[in-house]
């Protein structure tokens, strides 16, 4: 594992305009040598009793890292038409043009939408109101492939001198590849809707991560930092310490992308997750890839462990990838029942990992190693991954 991260950096954060009113990068004020230390040391204090922590990995470039950029769109009291991103714990929208997180190619294209608007006249969807078109443009851009997809989020699904708009803007931006057309007509601060129209292209884009491809559409789970992500993946299964035998559970699997990529180590995987469309997603990933020892349920992984485990079935690896709540104990009383030789936990909330690697060691594990990895640079976000080992009973 590379650790060239940790060689000096300058100090990309400062001097952004703004820093102030967006709320987004919260360590902004630091050099990037200073945000690392002081992520190890927020690591170390929520970590460190369980065992020693590795020192962090950086990004030798951690600017415009981000391979998914959302804007929101609205018009000022004056008229103007802005895009950008809310204030943070507000709806206004501060007005972007080029971010020092974001793909550079995202916001070109982005900003160009903006400047299109009045000569098609689409007016900004007003949520006060009810009345506008369009609310929101996602942009993904494939650093593997260089597939770019752009996603028009709209209040309805009448999109009038649709093919027009998006010959123009392939005109000014031909290294687009798909233009989909999303539908959002809900009062909600869910960005997308339920429904889609594809408008150029195939829907979707091609990445690749860990040597394996992985489709990505609208709604598509997918990790906005790719070069960061692989660190996170390989050490995660390089914690497993597979040997080419055992049966891996992927709790929390989304789209497969862990799974698949521990599966050219594992006896097979087997891949659980709630979310239908992601288990849709990851099926497809995986033929994508011609994988053929991994399977996907649509299940709570709970309630599926539990199961397998009055079944006699049995786990040597668990990989658990919660959300920012981090696991219930009733998911965690789960993993006891099923009693796996290792835990790969992967979080993106140490205090709320902290919690849960509190609940395992008291039942029955040991911490082994933690490696935090920056994967969102100038914000006060830390990712890290856990290995924990089952502790053998004593020989009397």
């Amino acid at each position: 594992m590379s650790n060239s991260g940790k060689k000096k950096r300058a100090g990309a954060g400062n001097g952004c305009v703004l820093y102030k009113k967006c709320g987004g990068c919260q360590l902004q004020n630091m050099n990037y040598e200073e945000q690392l230390s002081f992520k190890q040391a927020k690591v170390i204090r929520l970590l460190g009793r369980f065992c020693r922590v590795e020192d962090i990995i950086g990004m030798k470039d951690p600017t415009h890292y981000r391979n998914k950029v959302q804007a929101a769109f609205g018009v000022t009291r004056g008229g103007k038409i802005v895009s950008g991103v809310y204030q943070s714990a507000s709806h206004r929208i501060v007005c972007v043009d080029d971010c020092r997180l974001e793909d550079r190619q995202a916001d070109k294209i982005i900003v160009t939408i903006r400047k299109m608007l009045p000569d098609f006249k689409i007016i900004p969807y007003n949520e006060d109101s009810g009345k506008g078109f369009l609310r929101h443009v996602l942009v993904r851009r494939s650093f593997s492939t260089g597939e770019i997809m752009v996603v028009l989020v709209t209040a309805s699904p009448m999109f009038r001198s649709s093919g027009h708009f998006v010959s123009q803007l392939l005109k000014k931006h031909p290294e687009i590849t798909t233009v989909v057309q999303n539908i959002n007509p809900s009062n909600t601060s869910m960005v997308l809707g339920d429904k889609e129209k594809v408008l150029y292209g195939s829907g979707y884009i091609t990445d690749v991560l860990c040597s394996y491809k992985f489709r990505i559409s609208p709604r598509s789970f997918y990790q906005i930092n790719p070069v960061q992500t692989e660190i996170l993946y390989n050490t995660a299964v390089e914690y497993a310490g597979l040997s080419g035998k055992e049966t891996v559970i992927d709790a929390y699997c989304g789209t497969g992308t862990i799974g698949i990529a521990a599966s050219k180590l594992a006896g097979n995987v087997i891949g659980v997750e709630l979310n239908r469309d992601a288990v849709r997603d990851a099926i497809v990933n995986a033929r994508l890839n011609g994988v053929k020892n991994i399977y996907f349920n649509c299940a709570d992984a709970g309630k599926f462990m539990v199961e397998a485990a009055r079944a006699g079935e049995k786990a040597d690896v668990v990989i658990m990838d919660p959300p920012r709540a981090g696991s219930d104990e009733s998911f965690l009383s789960s993993v006891v029942t099923l009693s796996p030789d290792r835990i790969v936990y992967i979080s993106c909330n140490p205090e709320t990992q902290a919690r849960d690697i509190s609940y395992l060691v008291k039942n029955g594990y040991e911490c082994k190693k933690i490696q935090p990895v920056d994967m969102f640079p100038h914000t006060s976000h830390v990712e890290t991954v856990a290995q924990l080992v089952r502790r053998r009973p004593a020989r009397i």
